[in-house]
């Protein structure tokens, strides 16, 4: 198959940014762009959701935790705090 090089201009930071996700999905900046390419020319629309683990995600699985352990009568609790900062750490932004 014959390949062909696109070019384009983004913010810096925007470009730092993608490659940080790219990475952390397992694949590189060239990779993520043909998904994107192949998915819109296969479904005639823009595409699908590719996220990293978000905060939301990381709350709901230790207030998760939290409650099967209250169901188990273990006494291991998380203050607010920890949660929060556990969370923060977690998602890289602290």
């Amino acid at each position: 198959m014959e390949q062909s090089i696109i070019s384009v201009r983004v913010d810096k930071e925007d470009k730092k940014g993608f490659e940080s996700f790219c990475n952390k999905t397992g694949m590189n900046v060239s990779t993520a762009i043909n998904l994107f390419i192949k998915n819109v020319l296969r479904e005639q629309k823009l595409p699908f959701e590719i996220k990293t683990k978000s905060y939301d995600d990381y709350v709901y699985e230790k207030l998760k935790e939290v409650e099967d352990r209250m169901e188990r009568g273990e006494e291991k609790f998380y203050t607010i705090e920890e949660v929060f900062d556990e969370a923060l750490r977690q998602i890289g932004k602290k």
